[in-house]
């Protein structure tokens, strides 16, 4: 078993949760829910062909029925975007980046429409390790950013700021972000 749960077994960063058994504090799901504590470590890619949409500045900035979703332990899942399916008029790449253990480097876009601008409003990989080689020209949005929607259903951001998962009913948590000090 990989998930453990004394400080000599953690990883590096004192993380002990790899999916296989649900924590004590993690909410049971209810009927036609997901536990965030039941996805894996390192993240999964699973199709979705539920209709995602994302406007900002009352423009349809993407619209999907055929994304990616990334399920990890703990953070509700990101869905990631094939940029056909995006309007890139409004995509600005913008500079930084940063490096995820599982997936690779990372590149930020702001989303510019009617004057507005919401920066660092999304991310993509445009190298990813080859296991995540399927989200390469996809896009990810933060949903505390922009309105994002899953078959209409108004997203949540996912609590913390960094993290960039869509929390819809379907969610049961806690997620990373919410009070990280339990996990521990």
């Amino acid at each position: 078993m990989n998930n453990y749960s004394g400080k000599s077994n953690s990883g590096p960063s004192g993380w002990k949760y790899y999916g296989q058994i649900r924590p004590d504090f993690a909410i049971k799901p209810k009927e036609g829910q997901e536990s965030v504590w039941d996805y894996p470590r390192p993240p999964k890619l699973a199709p979705d062909e539920r209709e995602i949409l994302v406007i900002f500045a009352n423009k349809i900035v993407a619209r999907s029925t055929n994304t990616i979703r990334i399920l990890e332990t703990a953070s509700a899942p990101a869905f990631y975007i094939p940029k056909a399916d995006i309007n890139m008029d409004y995509m600005k790449k913008v500079l930084g980046k940063s490096r995820c253990e599982w997936k690779g480097d990372a590149i930020y876009w702001n989303i510019e429409a009617k004057g507005e601008i919401a920066e660092r409003a999304a991310w993509s990989y445009p190298q990813p390790k080859s296991e995540f080689f399927k989200i390469k020209g996809h896009v990810c949005f933060y949903p505390s950013r922009a309105f994002c929607y899953v078959n209409g259903e108004h997203v949540k951001p996912q609590p913390g700021g960094f993290y960039g998962g869509w929390i819809t009913k379907e969610i049961a948590g806690p997620v990373k972000g919410e009070s990280d000090e339990t996990f521990l």
